[in-house]
């Protein structure tokens, strides 16, 4: 299913936290079940489990399908995941993690930059160079992501003409935002930098963003 051709209600069906949680037992189940098995393991009542199985059908997320036996009595109705594209699934997980972090009181902007220094860890291959240009590192890492990064004249800022996020980002920048600042503040230690003098200035055009360095990163770092 593709993003354009979701249902209504798909929004409003991963913003509960008790459908996500739904959603995330049929996943890892990985086969059909019935209400009883989602209310058993979800410790809800088997009315609260089909009314939310109910609405994930209603959004396009779960299917339906009535088990045929030779026994008497009413069929069981199991319900699985429908299948989605894996770009579909990736925004899917996207969207359902930064609904849980922005629940924070901070709207999650402390964890969302913590996660965001934790994956500049990832590029450690990539923040390396000379000790008297740390522009070019950074760049590296910025184009890899996607973000087609252009610096300035002065080497003070570098604008992003693309983000890989952005529709997630427009709904919740608290989160998607504060994990690129992590990050540029992250790849900042690695390359010997302050990363308090790091900033990130989201959407200051429709499809423009800017990342403020402090100095001129392509000289060496000025000593304390």
């Amino acid at each position: 299913m593709q993003a354009q051709e979701r249902q209504p209600g798909w929004h409003a069906a991963m913003a509960s936290p008790v459908r996500r949680r739904v959603l995330q037992f049929l996943v890892e189940r990985a086969q059909p079940a019935d209400a009883v098995a989602v209310a058993s393991d979800l410790a809800l009542h088997v009315t609260t489990a089909r009314f939310h199985l109910d609405q994930l059908e209603s959004a396009g997320l779960i299917q339906r399908a009535v088990e045929r036996t030779a026994q008497r009595g009413r069929p069981r109705v199991l319900f699985t995941v429908v299948p989605a594209p894996s770009d579909d699934v990736q925004e899917q997980l996207n969207h359902a993690l930064v609904s849980v972090i922005s629940e924070d009181a901070d709207g999650g902007r402390a964890r969302a930059i913590r996660a965001g220094e934790n994956w500049s860890a990832a590029f450690a291959g990539e923040l390396v160079g000379p000790v008297d240009d740390a522009i070019a590192p950074i760049v590296r890492v910025l184009t890899t992501l996607e973000f087609e990064p252009e610096v300035d004249s002065e080497g003070r800022t570098i604008a992003l003409h693309a983000c890989p996020f952005r529709d997630e980002a427009r709904k919740n920048p608290g989160v998607v935002c504060s994990v690129h600042l992590g990050l540029l503040q992250g790849s900042a230690r690695s390359l010997g930098r302050d990363e308090r003098e790091v900033g990130l200035r989201p959407f200051v055009g429709p499809e423009l963003c800017m990342v403020d360095l402090g100095d001129d990163w392509r000289n060496p770092p000025t000593s304390p």
